[in-house]
């Protein structure tokens, strides 16, 4: 992958801006991270501090899924504001299975990358699973980490807007 894969990523930012509420914007990015990365599937979790829970309005082929804070991969990467490749999920003790349960989908890899508001704060994180072609890389984890702080200023204005709405 070249430099047209970070072309790509600004001309869809531009396009990004379009969006004002979470509900456009998660589906569009969503389908976006999946071409880039040639990804099965991508769920984006966004933070509830007030709560301490992780929600994904948007999931695919699960729909709405809630977790605590400290759940999983995802909790793992909220936690620690790093990006978290794992190719081997059922062998890693921060793997939760539970959704894999329930759902019957079977997690083959993951890269989880966090979503930095202007503050530095994790506001949410991107989960890519099941890459097509093999195992993710981190060249796939370079790119998700421009693609998350591309997208993170839409994300967080998209929050304030929503958060004055109430």
């Amino acid at each position: 992958m070249g430099i047209e894969i970070y072309q790509r990523i600004a001309i869809f930012g531009k396009r990004l801006a379009q969006y004002e509420s979470i509900e456009n914007t998660l589906p569009e990015i969503s389908e976006e991270a999946k071409a880039i990365i040639n990804a099965e599937r991508c769920s984006i979790f966004m933070v509830d501090h007030t709560t301490n829970m992780l929600w994904s309005k948007l999931s695919d082929g699960v729909g709405k899924i809630v977790l605590g804070m400290e759940t999983g991969i995802v909790g793992e990467t909220v936690k620690t504001k790093l990006p978290i490749l794992v190719n081997n999920p059922y062998e890693d003790s921060r793997f939760s299975s539970k959704i894999d349960t329930k759902s019957g989908f079977i997690t083959r890899n993951i890269l989880a990358v966090p979503i930095l508001n202007s503050k530095q704060e994790v506001i949410g994180v991107i989960q890519m699973l099941n890459k097509y072609n093999g195992d993710f890389t981190y060249e796939d984890e370079g790119i998700m980490n421009f693609f998350s702080n591309y997208i993170s200023g839409t994300l967080e204005l998209a929050l304030l807007m929503e958060e004055n709405k109430k």
